[in-house]
């Protein structure tokens, strides 16, 4: 325990001090780097198959899911996206020292905002180990330091990774320990890294939702994060019923396991016997479990009964929760009652019933006519994404380059002095 200690001191003081030197770097320098990473990576190929067997054996001799053992490979494809998303991060506007806001105040001097970098951004993940060449990418880009914690599953992996994001650093002549990646499995590591407030300024836990949960709890570094992705899709009485049903479709079974997917669907009274029936064959058609309302199960008998705990629930699998509601406020009332404030959506004509829905509903992305599958960095133009969050200060929703970096007030005078 006091060897961890240590050894996460050394890592933050290191982390510190790079993080001044990454800061003064320039858009070039930061791209040369992300360009000689994405390189060093395709060149490592064989080191990193070779690192990653050993991981995907173990996880396998130790009892790991499928799942889970297909997220820790590193096939090719794998190996290619992870120098493509470096080379796109590289392609990105640096939001470092952008100006913005200045106006002329009465005593003659300029007002303005200058975007700046955070500082050591702690980063806590598991299984995938793609996620160290990502992060890695973002918080270069964003004039950060990074320490990372990936999972003890791809101990071997992250280090290869490791190696070729360092290569990349001493190609542009900046410090390796501008992104360091813990070397120790001992979960003493992630208490320590969640309390160094000297030496680490944010943390972003990426993982599942007891990870999550206990770094928010015990952390004394401010924590970006998200804990459920329950999100609601609204069928208005104005809605286009042939757009909803797509919406509500795709929201849905794009994809089951994943934050932004719909796990409540909610439908007005007034045209649910109409867009209900054709809907749910469609789900029950692609084998999701349907647990409705009284009203709901009325209209498709083959739901069954839904308990006050579905609301609450983020199921991450082929499970749906229907509710019938009476008119915009008894559907804003529900999300803002049992959403997580991640992303919910109104299909509706009527734009002031959309209106409505954008200012009253309380999340982190609120849309109208549209899946919620696009709650996504990538989608939102952002290039890339370190995490979606769903507190209110600082960062919220998707958290790009922009979501890694702050401001501070600038003021530019000629001699003014105040009177």
């Amino acid at each position: 325990m006091e060897n961890v200690k240590a050894y996460m001191q050394q890592v933050g003081q290191q982390a510190r001090a790079a993080s001044r030197l990454v800061a003064q770097a320039d858009t070039a320098t930061k791209n040369c780097a992300l360009e000689a990473m994405a390189q060093a990576l395709l060149d490592s190929r064989a080191a990193l198959q070779e690192a990653n067997a050993k991981d995907v054996a173990a996880a396998r001799s130790n009892g790991l899911d499928e799942a889970s053992i297909d997220r820790l490979i590193l096939n090719d494809k794998v190996i290619d996206g992870m120098a493509e998303g470096l080379r796109q991060i590289a392609s990105l506007a640096d939001p470092v020292g952008e100006i913005s806001d200045m106006s002329y105040r009465p005593s003659g001097i300029q007002v303005g905002k200058m975007r700046v970098p955070l500082g050591v951004i702690g980063i806590i993940y598991e299984s995938r180990p793609n996620v160290t060449a990502d992060a890695a990418g973002l918080c270069l880009k964003s004039g950060n330091a990074a320490i990372l914690r990936g999972g003890s599953e791809a101990i071997h992996s992250n280090q290869a990774i490791a190696a070729c994001v360092q290569a990349g650093l001493r190609a542009a002549r900046l410090p390796e320990t501008a992104v360091q990646v813990v070397n120790t499995t001992d979960r003493a590591a992630v208490g320590e890294l969640i309390t160094m407030k000297d030496y680490v300024d944010v943390i972003v836990p990426r993982g599942g939702k007891s990870l999550i949960a206990r770094i928010s709890s015990d952390a004394k570094v401010p924590v970006i994060k998200h804990l459920d992705g329950i999100c609601h899709v609204y069928i208005d009485d104005q809605a286009d019923l042939a757009k909803a049903i797509t919406i509500a479709d795709n929201a849905k079974t794009h994809r089951y396991g994943v934050c932004n997917a719909m796990e409540t669907l909610l439908v007005n009274a007034a045209v649910a016997a109409e867009v209900l029936p054709p809907l749910c064959k469609i789900y029950l058609d692609k084998g999701v479990e349907l647990r409705g309302d009284a009203a709901a199960l009325a209209i498709v008998p083959q739901m069954t009964v839904a308990t006050e705990e579905d609301w609450r629930t983020e199921y991450l699998a082929p499970i749906l929760s229907v509710r019938v509601v009476g008119d915009l406020d008894a559907a804003i009332d529900h999300i803002n009652t049992y959403s997580s404030q991640h992303t919910d959506s109104i299909v509706t004509e009527n734009y002031t019933k959309a209106m409505r829905f954008l200012r009253e509903v309380d999340s982190s992305s609120v849309m109208v006519n549209a899946s919620t599958r696009f709650a996504d960095g990538f989608e939102y133009g952002l290039g890339a994404e370190i995490g979606i969050s769903t507190d209110k200060i600082h960062a919220r929703g998707p958290v790009g380059l922009e979501g890694l970096t702050s401001q501070k007030y600038i003021v530019l005078g000629s001699g003014q002095i105040r009177k």
